[in-house]
């Protein structure tokens, strides 16, 4: 079925040589086995320095061709999409592959009536429902870029990112379920075009049914387009050829700077990738279901729910909900229902489900499970036993992950079954990745049983081409901190093997519940509370995140109701990001440690924040040497309060 899929050690060895010794080789072999409008002139054309990366050059295609379209002769009644509704008394839904076609041409007809052409962005900020794939395979198959924003994400946040893309169209709904919740998206996109100058259209699908503001002229429900289509009798949409190195999406991401930046993934190189690394790394199998847990406004959904899967052909299953609602079995549920393969979830996922014992585990059927994965941040050694043992039985191999945004797919990782597997470790590099370590100065650090900085030494054919409309911002984040590597940002360890362990993040991004959040962002957001003069924010171990945020604030009213005054940051934090960055703990200070040129040494606040005062390091340099001291002794009081 895959000619590139790896099944033995051996295999494994020989491809990774080759594809760090003939390249451009390897990957035209794997090329070869997708559908292309136009053959490539040459594979690969890259530097580092601008940097400039170019894969497939001069080849066209259509990636949902790709996904949907060369399925159809032999797959065209195989599930491709199955989808769970957050209430389980909702009957599922099953898309064949020739179904989920027809949707997506039918949605791509109201894209082109609506205004849509091929290189128009489209913001999609709806709930985990079929038509968010639909949506986004419909954009795809027009030529329009499409950037989908997380549902939890605020007004302000999406202004912010319809701002910076220049967004000409939104897809999204009245409102979404999620767990007991029921979110206004609507109504939140509403407030985002408060002032926006560049939206013309807004398509809304009924899901909640909730009232919404329809503006005339701008707002169009879903249904009563689709109905213009179907009176119009022409269900066929011609997929729009694309350059091997046309944007296929923009998604935002936090950084080091308050500002979200759009990483922009290319067509050709996207969807080999992220085949490429779905194929081998849970080795699937044709008939298999593979059961992503993400939300698609990540990258993960858009990988491994909706690209990896479909290209390769395989049976995805999205779910809407959340993993404790109506109960804590829910995840254990659905794997029993659809006789689920492949099971893809966050770390932070196994360790709440882990607090709820194994009362929610004990009856339920998970012998189709045959491969399980985890995504989105290093998986601690006690959740990596809790998951082997109780869900895969001891009979299921565990892929750890390791991967960004910026990465397009996973990078470091066991292939299940095929290559060695250790707990807490990601392990080994897939072909075509060169990991390396290096030090602060930027020298590659040999050998085994090392720390460093982790970096890549050549392109794989998912790496981030550009930040949206800004290429230094890229540059300089990316590939300036290190001459002629990819920066990750991430601390690593080789272990004895020559086995990967991601020690977390070097620079100032945290990562929370396997979701980066720029440490600028949330005290840009702090500091716009009326109240606050300065913040500082770190990060802190936490048992069910993995990293948690907490904050150090400056405010006015040292003398006010510190708990509401709590109350009324974390609120500002939601409007400003979302409820998913606001911070776990706040700590109320009168100042910062600051070096004398006015540079926070966050690694004190850091140590602070962990507990960890024993050994601060020299703060003779520091502006104010005794406010370290103050910061202490609040933070033994704020900790004896909190425990």
């Amino acid at each position: 079925m895959y000619p590139y899929q790896l099944n033995s050690l051996e295999e494994y060895h020989r491809a990774y040589q080759k594809s760090v010794q003939e390249p451009e080789e390897f990957w035209a072999e794997i090329a070869e086995n997708f559908q292309w409008k136009k053959k490539w002139n040459k594979v690969l054309d890259w530097n580092f320095t601008e940097p400039s990366i170019q894969w497939f050059k001069g080849g066209t295609l259509n990636i949902t061709e790709n996904c949907l379209d060369r399925h159809l002769a032999d797959k065209g009644d195989q599930a491709a999409l199955i989808w769970e509704s957050n209430n389980p008394s909702e009957s599922s839904v099953t898309y064949t592959y020739t179904e989920l076609h027809a949707k997506v041409m039918q949605f791509a007809h109201v894209l082109q009536n609506n205004g849509v052409r091929k290189g128009d962005r489209v913001c999609i900020y709806m709930g985990m429902i079929p038509e968010l794939t639909i949506a986004t395979l419909a954009c795809a198959r027009i030529g329009a870029i499409h950037s989908i924003i997380f549902g939890g994400f605020s007004a302000q946040a999406i202004a912010d990112r319809l701002d910076d893309a220049q967004a000409r169209f939104i897809v999204t709904c009245d409102g979404a379920f999620r767990g007991a919740k029921d979110i206004p998206l609507k109504s939140v996109i509403d407030d985002a075009l408060v002032g926006n100058k560049t939206i013309e259209r807004v398509i809304v699908f009924e899901r909640t049914r909730v009232p919404v503001s329809m503006l005339k002229g701008r707002d169009v429900w879903w249904t009563d387009e689709i109905q213009k289509v179907e009176e119009a009798g022409n269900p066929f949409f011609p997929a729009a050829e694309m350059d091997a190195e046309d944007i296929l999406f923009i998604l935002y991401t936090s950084g080091s700077t308050g500002k979200p930046k759009g990483v922009v993934h290319t067509t050709a190189g996207y969807m080999i990738w992220t085949n490429y690394t779905f194929v081998n790394v849970f080795q699937y199998k044709p008939g298999q279901i593979h059961f992503c847990t993400a939300d698609i406004g990540w990258i993960t959904g858009h990988s491994y729910i909706i690209y990896g899967p479909l290209s390769a052909g395989a049976t995805s299953l999205m779910f809407e909900g959340i993993p404790t609602y109506p109960d804590a079995g829910r995840f254990w549920d659905i794997v029993d229902k659809f006789k689920v393969d492949i099971l893809y979830t966050a770390p932070t996922a196994i360790r709440s489900l882990m607090g709820f014992g194994l009362e929610h585990v004990v009856d339920k059927d998970l012998s189709s499970l045959k491969v399980l994965g985890s995504v989105g941040e290093p998986i601690n050694e006690e959740a990596w036993q809790w998951y082997n043992q109780h869900i895969g039985k001891n009979n299921c191999p565990i892929v750890d992950t390791w991967w960004q945004t910026e990465t397009a797919g996973v990078l470091i990782s066991n292939l299940a079954g095929v290559t060695p597997s250790k707990p807490s470790y990601a392990t080994l590099p897939l072909p075509g990745v060169q990991p390396c370590l290096v030090d602060d100065a930027g020298k590659e650090i040999e050998g085994n049983g090392v720390n460093g900085n982790l970096c890549i030494k050549f392109p794989w054919p998912g790496i981030i081409r550009t930040t949206y409309n800004d290429h230094e911002r890229c540059r300089q984040t990316y590939f300036s901190v290190y001459e002629n590597y990819y920066f990750t940002g991430d601390g690593c360890l080789r272990d004895e093997d020559g086995m990967y362990r991601i020690t977390g993040r070097v620079d100032d991004v945290l990562n929370v519940s396997g979701h980066r959040i720029g440490t600028a962002e949330v005290e840009n957001a702090i500091n716009m509370h009326t109240g606050v003069i300065e913040s500082a924010v770190v990060g802190y171990p936490h048992d069910i995140k993995g990293q948690g945020i907490y904050a150090y604030v400056i405010i006015e009213n040292q003398h006010g109701d510190a708990a509401l005054t709590k109350q009324d940051i974390l609120q500002t934090v939601s409007r400003v990001i979302g409820a998913i960055a606001k911070p776990d703990k706040i700590q109320f200070v009168s100042g910062l440690p600051k070096t004398r040129s006015g540079k926070i040494m966050r690694r004190i606040l850091r140590k602070i924040a962990e507990g960890d005062t024993s050994n601060l390091g020299d703060t003779s340099t520091l502006l104010d040497p005794s406010i370290v001291d103050e910061i202490k002794s609040g933070a033994f009081k704020f900790f004896r309060m909190m425990y």
